[in-house]
């Protein structure tokens, strides 16, 4: 149970539309909500968040440390930040934001899971993002790794079986390791890296590498497409829905309107 307690603001995975226990004010809403996750109290989730709040909340995505760092930092520190009919919490010295808004009605200050849900999703897509980049200055690193070994840039990023002509291939204790990490082999088939898929494509440079990157789901773990080449420097696009039939069409990097270079 402590792992589902705090999982629906950590993993970010959308909430039921609806709540059901009001309040004076925000931060006796507050005050609830870490009262019933220090308690692991699920009848008092229920009032606040709705009786179907535990649907949206798949286990194996909980962290169980993400607890004991939410009520850490509820004692260190706490406050609500209202803006008009609109509150939200803020624990820690960082003052971490929580992506479940109060919304003020006539009946009182309740959990507004309809506009929770709207924020958990926007920050799922924009860490995803920010994952994607990461991931593609990480592939321009691996390919001068792989250079260095081999001469020539890799034109796979996951090894054939038992080979090592891709960016990744599986190693033993005490192998050096490959220039990329376990984590651009997706445990399940198909299931992206952070939300997103890569695909290796030529550079306009024949002595070069690029990489393309889209939204496993648009609108859902992703909105822009990136593309990177041996500069290291990163362009994007809004692709909309057929991002990844757009990716497809790409054959090669030569970026041009709409593309644009990301500021570094």
């Amino acid at each position: 149970m402590k792992k589902l307690l705090i999982s629906g603001w950590l993993a970010l995975f959308a909430l039921p539309a609806f709540a059901q226990q009001h309040f004076d004010n925000p931060d006796k809403a507050a005050s609830a909500l870490a009262d019933a996750v220090a308690t692991q109290n699920e009848t008092a989730l229920n009032d606040l968040l709705g009786e179907n709040w535990r649907q949206y909340l798949p286990q194996r995505e909980a962290d169980p440390q993400a607890v004991a760092r939410f009520l850490r930092d509820w004692k260190v520190s706490h406050k609500t930040v209202v803006s008009g009919d609109m509150a939200h919490l803020n624990v820690g010295r960082e003052e971490w934001q929580l992506p479940l808004p109060m919304l003020k009605t006539a009946e009182g200050w309740h959990f507004d899971m309809a506009r929770a849900e709207e924020e958990i999703q926007t920050r799922e897509i924009g860490r995803n993002e920010l994952s994607a980049i990461q991931a593609m200055h990480a592939y321009v690193d691996a390919q001068e790794d792989y250079h260095q070994r081999f001469q020539v840039y890799a034109k796979k990023l996951l090894s054939s079986e038992g080979q090592k002509d891709g960016l990744y291939w599986p190693t033993q204790a005490g192998d050096e390791p490959s220039p990329l990490g376990p984590a651009y082999s997706p445990v399940e088939p198909d299931a992206g890296y952070h939300g997103y898929r890569f695909r290796i494509i030529p550079d306009s440079d024949p002595q070069g590498f690029a990489l393309i990157a889209w939204p496993v789901k648009y609108g859902e773990t992703g909105i822009m497409s990136f593309m990177i080449d041996h500069n290291d420097k990163v362009w994007q696009m809004d692709a909309g829905l057929h991002s990844a039939d757009k990716a497809k069409e790409v054959k090669a990097f030569a970026p041009e309107k709409p593309w644009q270079e990301i500021s570094q």
